[in-house]
């Protein structure tokens, strides 16, 4: 689609941004058991039992769904619940808001900045300079060290203080 004349004219190939979002996962909270296997059964013998998860401690570590295995607990932001999910990453060119990649990874704390250079890497092989928008998320030293290492000719533009 985006190789076709009429859509390729309006693509920039000078100004980017690069975004991610939570997608929740279909597998239910009460799906996330300990994977050594030490959780309790339901005490009233049903397959889908209240349960309390106040107070107890859950990591991916430790804890996994047994609906959806590949889903991740992830948590937005300190103070925020931990929900399970997968990262949506898009890849916009600026000119005119159209969406050139996006992909889903799993959740974790490097999924953005990784997912960001995979889709951003293919546009390097060029002569003039790229700018790539990104939000505090990306502003980390080694992604900034790897995007100035994937082309001499980046400019970053966002909060980065690097």
């Amino acid at each position: 689609m985006l190789a076709q004349p009429r859509v390729k004219q309006l693509l920039s190939t000078d100004h980017f941004s690069v975004d991610g979002t939570l997608i929740e996962a279909w597998a239910s909270m009460k799906s996330v058991k300990p994977k050594d296997g030490s959780g309790e059964p339901p005490a009233d013998g049903g397959r889908n039992a209240e349960v309390d998860f106040h107070g107890e401690g859950r990591s991916n570590r430790t804890h996994g769904s047994t609906t959806d295995p590949d889903a991740r607990l992830y948590r937005k932001g300190a103070g925020k619940e931990a929900r399970l999910c997968f990262i949506g990453h898009g890849l916009m060119e600026n000119r005119h808001g159209l969406l050139v990649d996006a992909c889903l990874t799993q959740a974790d704390g490097h999924a953005e900045r990784v997912a960001a250079l995979h889709m951003i890497e293919p546009r390097a092989e060029r002569p003039r300079a790229i700018t790539l928008g990104a939000d505090k998320a990306y502003d980390a030293q080694d992604f900034v060290n790897e995007m100035l290492g994937v082309s001499r000719c980046w400019t970053l533009s966002g909060p980065s203080t690097f």
